[in-house]
C-alpha cells in the first residue's frame, strides 16, 4: 500500500514539473492602461486640452455664481426694510435664478464627462492595437489591463473554447426526462 502511495505521489510530482516546465514558455503580460491614458504624448495633450475645457466651461458659471452671491447680500441687507409681498417675490426670483445656475452646472458637468470619455473612447482603441501588436510580436499568451481586469490581448493559438465545446458535446448527458 505504501508502495503504491509512493509511485503515485512521484507521478504526481513528475506531472506537475512536466506542467509548469510546459507552461514556462508561455508569456503573460500586465499593462494599465489608464496610466498610458494619462502618461503618454497623446494622453498628456488630451488631458490639456480637456483642461482648458473646463476653464472654458468655469468662467460663465462663476460670473453666475458671483451674481447669486451678490442677490443673496443685497436680500439678507433689505429683508428688515421690505414688505412680505415684495421680499416674497424677491426670494422666489432667487429661487429661480438659483435653480437655473444648479441646471446648467449639471449640464456643464454632462458635457465635461461626455468629452472626457470621448477622448478616451478615441485613444484607448489605438492603445490596444499597440497592446495587440507587442503580444503578438513578442509572442504573449494573454495581456490583461490590471486596473479594469480586461483581456486586452490573447493568442487565439490558446483559445480552447472550440475543443471545450467539443468535449461537452460529447461527454454532457442532460437529466433524465430532459432533451
Amino acid at each position: 500500500m505504501k508502495k503504491r502511495l509512493g509511485i503515485i505521489a512521484t507521478l504526481v510530482l513528475a506531472l506537475v514539473f512536466i506542467g509548469s516546465w510546459a507552461t514556462a514558455a508561455e508569456k503573460t503580460g500586465f499593462v494599465n492602461v489608464r496610466e498610458v491614458l494619462t502618461t503618454s504624448n497623446a494622453g498628456k495633450r488630451a488631458n490639456e486640452d480637456f483642461k482648458k475645457l473646463i476653464e472654458k466651461n468655469r468662467a460663465p458659471l462663476q460670473e453666475r455664481e458671483n451674481e447669486l452671491k451678490k442677490l443673496m447680500d443685497e436680500l439678507e441687507k433689505q429683508r428688515p426694510l421690505l414688505k412680505e409681498e415684495v421680499l416674497r417675490d424677491r426670494e422666489l426670483a432667487f429661487q429661480k435664478k438659483h435653480r437655473d445656475y444648479q441646471i446648467a452646472v449639471e449640464d456643464s458637468n454632462k458635457e465635461l464627462q461626455l468629452r472626457q470619455q470621448e477622448l478616451s473612447n478615441s485613444l484607448v482603441p489605438e492603445i490596444l492595437k499597440v497592446i495587440q501588436a507587442i503580444g503578438a510580436r513578442e509572442k504573449y499568451v494573454m495581456i490583461i489591463d490590471i486596473e479594469t481586469p480586461t483581456l486586452a490581448y490573447y493568442d487565439p493559438g490558446s483559445d480552447l473554447t472550440k475543443r471545450v465545446i467539443e468535449e461537452f458535446n460529447r461527454t454532457y448527458k442532460p437529466p433524465a426526462g430532459k432533451k
